[in-house]
């Protein structure tokens, strides 16, 4: 047999063996290098195989003074529907959607989902689960009512969304959130943006190895960076106070069509701000409401008016240059050529001394004051009190608003409050001299922080700006200021019937780009008041914008807040007389309810008790309060058998108290005193009640 020969080309043989070369050579150095073409290929074979999961971190709460919750964070869930019949075991227990004409029209009953829309998504394709466009943050409540239905297939994720527990409650300071597509919540507007960073705290997240569909490789270790909560912040608000500075606002924005309102209330002596309620508002769980992202209270610059006057007169007593007893002519004075009238057309009061020009509110008194002052002369008194800067308060948006005024009709009108421009919160601040001998104190509205290890990481604090009047002007002013409520002839309605106000009253006309309007309405009213008048504590502002009523009716509502807010902080009256008839309270808790009941009897007070066990264990007013004779004092028993008592005659804010103490609800009618009430005398009463009151004269 002869053999045969194949001959291999040597080109042929060294091209294979090239290749085989390159081949090894690439391979070698794909074991050996860390990069290849750039890319690190240990970091993207871990990439590939490496899954991040976000836990979110918890958003801190928002309280009031006393720890009540205004905003936090609630369970909130997301409707899903399983479709993949793979899941379905048991035909008699299925866990998939089986009917779906029915599933959709009951969650267009429930939910009010659109049926069309719905039906489309539950006839998807080869899908394992969907959701739904307007079923997410579904509510606790609803979620049950949901379940109750016991629809195959239906199920939930659970997330958290945050919840304003009030309602409309203080709406512009708390502000609201906002969720995005990765669920991250960030504030907007009030406390909630201006403390977003701290509020928000840090997400955490898990890292593990998962397959190609990414589910945890069994015995796969599992990284665990944990969230860190958000700080709380608790504000300087209280309660109650502000509940009834939002029933004033409620109650006038649906009588009288205004512009807007605000009324705020203060404590002058250390610049904490009490409540503060604006018209409109919204509701930051919806946002229904909300019409305006500026919060007047920090953000709207106006002319003020006549409150001004406070601080004109103030400064030329501290310059030496007014005589109270001084007569002028009233009604109108020629400045260049213009002519400033009094309030009243222009007619005025005749000859009147200066004191009674100021209780009078006249124009001409501030304008023959202002030109004894000079225009550098007033513009540094009202720089002093910080008009034309920020008062620092710690909201978002604030206005530093415009002192710049010249000779003549500029400095008139400064000196009664018109061609400057200031917001409430600076009024509020400069008012705090009335209070402080002349010392200026500055507001602020965050009471505290405290972090997820319970540390009390910042404390708000009394903090002196400036001594801008000495103490023997502000004796005098507190005088002036009394004669304008009491014998003035704009202040008298400003008369509360429980405590001592001094005050002033201010009318502002209202600029535009074509000069001042000059319709019937189109003026900001306002008014800002101190109480009790021997040594002013509190401090409350109310300014409307065309309000379409006389100013008797709003002072009507204010006047009966500062009644009920005196009545609350026990500052109904300071004079002698009345002050030898209080009595400070001891610490009973733990005594026995027998003797204390008897021990306060014997100092004339009434005394209110809540159960009927032997021990007191809760007390209102607390320890150090002093209460006048008379006045009402509750004891809470360790007994939980609570019955209601007769509470006619009962103040609102007695009430209130009463209400609180026995964890029920409350609401009313009217203005005054009970005159009848929902829950029977002698009913055991449970948290789920609602106790509604009607007020009367």
């Amino acid at each position: 047999m002869k053999k045969v020969t194949i001959k291999i080309p040597k080109i042929l043989i060294f091209i294979v063996a090239f290749f085989f070369v390159c081949i090894i050579g690439k391979l070698a150095y794909v074991a050996i290098s860390p990069n290849i073409d750039g890319i690190n290929l240990r970091v993207f074979a871990n990439n590939r195989n490496t899954k991040e999961e976000v836990i979110q971190a918890k958003r801190g709460s928002i309280y009031d003074r006393d720890g009540n919750a205004l905003a936090s964070m609630v369970n909130s869930y997301t409707l899903i529907a399983y479709l993949d019949p793979s899941r379905t075991k048991d035909i008699n227990n299925p866990q998939h959607v089986v009917d779906k004409e029915k599933t959709a029209k009951l969650l267009n009953e429930l939910l009010g989902l659109d049926y069309e829309d719905t039906l489309e998504r539950l006839n998807i394709k080869d899908a394992y689960q969907v959701e739904f466009v307007g079923a997410k943050d579904i509510s606790e409540s609803k979620k049950n009512e949901i379940e109750a239905l016991n629809i195959p297939g239906i199920d939930f994720i659970t997330g958290q969304k945050r919840a304003y527990n009030m309602g409309s409650f203080a709406s512009y300071i708390l502000g609201y959130t906002k969720k995005d597509e990765e669920g991250q919540i960030t504030g907007e507007l009030g406390i909630e943006s201006a403390y977003d960073d701290i509020l928000k705290g840090k997400n955490g997240k898990l890292t593990y190895e998962a397959d190609a569909y990414g589910y945890r490789l069994p015995n796969a270790e599992v990284m665990r960076e944990e969230a860190v909560e958000g700080d709380e912040i608790y504000l300087t608000l209280d309660n109650k106070i502000q509940l009834f500075a939002e029933n004033v606002t409620d109650k006038l924005s649906s009588e009288i069509k205004m512009d807007w309102m605000i009324f705020t209330v203060m404590n002058a002596k250390t610049g904490e701000i009490l409540a503060s309620s604006t018209s409109p508002d919204f509701n930051p769980n919806d946002l229904s409401g909300l019409k305006s992202y500026v919060n007047p209270l920090v953000s709207y610059p106006y002319e003020p008016g006549s409150v001004m006057k406070v601080f004109s007169f103030a400064a030329a007593i501290e310059e030496g240059l007014y005589n109270g007893t001084e007569e002028y002519q009233s009604g109108k004075i020629k400045v260049g050529d213009y002519t400033i009238r009094d309030h009243n057309g222009g007619e005025g009061w005749g000859p009147i001394s200066f004191d009674q020009g100021f209780a009078n509110s006249s124009n001409v008194a501030a304008t023959l004051l202002s030109r004894k002052l000079g225009v550098d002369l007033l513009k540094k008194y009202y720089t002093e009190l910080g008009f034309g800067s920020k008062t620092g308060i710690e909201l978002l948006s604030e206005e530093e608003g415009i002192i710049d005024f010249h000779e003549e009709v500029g400095l008139a009108t400064a000196s009664f409050g018109q061609g400057i421009m200031v917001t409430p919160i600076q009024l509020l601040q400069a008012l705090t001299i009335m209070a402080n001998d002349g010392t200026m104190i500055k507001p602020y509205i965050v009471s505290k922080i405290v972090n997820g290890n319970n540390e009390t990481i910042y404390e708000g604090k009394r903090e002196e700006v400036a001594k801008v009047y000495s103490k023997e002007t502000i004796d005098y002013m507190n005088n002036l200021m009394y004669d304008a409520v009491y014998n003035g002839t704009a202040g008298h309605m400003w008369v509360a019937d429980k405590t001592t106000v001094i005050g002033k009253t201010g009318t502002a006309q209202i600029g535009s780009s074509h000069g001042y309007l000059t319709g019937y309405y189109d003026y900001i009213r306002s008014f800002a008041g101190l109480f009790p008048k021997e040594d002013p504590e509190i401090l409350v502002y109310v300014a409307l914008e065309k309000p379409q009523a006389g100013i008797d009716v709003v002072a009507k509502e204010v006047t009966k807040a500062i009644d009920n807010i005196a009545s609350y902080l026990g500052l109904e009256d300071t004079n002698e007389e009345i002050t030898n008839l209080k009595v400070e309270l001891k610490n009973f808790i733990s005594s026995e309810v027998n003797t204390t009941v008897e021990d306060l009897k014997n100092k004339k007070l009434k005394v209110i008790t809540l159960g009927s066990g032997k021990y007191v264990t809760n007390q209102y007013p607390l320890k150090g309060m002093k209460v006048l004779e008379g006045s009402k004092v509750f004891l809470v028993s360790n007994s939980d058998d609570y019955q209601m008592v007769d509470l006619t005659g009962w103040s609102l804010s007695e009430v209130m108290t009463y209400a609180d103490l026995l964890k029920i609800k409350v609401d009313f009618e009217g203005s005054g005193f009970v005159q009848s009430q929902s829950i029977a005398k002698d009913t055991l009463v449970t948290s789920d009640m609602t106790l509604h009151v009607v007020l009367s004269k």
